[in-house]
């Protein structure tokens, strides 16, 4: 398959993404930074990733629930 025609995900989002994933690493107090995070756990790392998509599919729930 031709990698170049593969898009990934909304590229429009990209920075609204990455605005969140600070936004929910200070609020669950996980040292994130711009630039290098090579001293963070993989723990840490993947708590934040966690954490977006709980917050993410609450989000979404309470969009369908009509809230």
């Amino acid at each position: 398959m031709d990698q170049t025609k593969i898009q990934k995900g909304v590229p429009e989002a990209k920075d609204a993404l990455n605005k969140f994933k600070y936004e929910v690493a200070n609020e669950i107090g996980v040292p994130l930074k711009q630039g290098y995070n090579g001293d963070l756990t993989s723990a840490q790392n993947g708590y934040v990733g966690g954490y977006m998509v709980k917050k993410m599919i609450e989000a979404q729930e309470k969009q369908m629930a009509g809230k």
